[in-house]
């Protein structure tokens, strides 16, 4: 099982704030390096994508454990978590 840690709306506020920055850009050549810079890093994006490493064993049987006991409703709030944590 493969997991990925993904903030989309910080990736979405980054993407966007670089595509207005190249609107402004008219530079042929520059934009032309500035694409063949993108092509190469998506290129090994892919490449990068395909070889990620599986979390280890028990990380995975712990992830699972945690969801089930989440459906079976066995969870607390972040601040009962920390009265209990005070009162150790």
């Amino acid at each position: 099982m493969k997991y990925q840690l993904i903030m989309p709306s910080s990736i979405d506020h980054l993407r966007n704030a670089i595509i207005d920055k190249l609107m402004a850009i008219s530079d042929k050549d520059y934009l032309t390096a500035l694409n063949k810079l993108i092509e190469t890093a998506v290129a090994n994006n892919a490449a990068d994508n395909s070889d990620k490493e599986e979390l280890p064993k028990h990380v995975v049987e712990g992830i699972k454990r945690g969801q089930a006991d989440m459906q079976a409703g066995r969870s607390i709030s972040l601040e009962e978590f920390k009265q209990k944590l005070a009162a150790k």
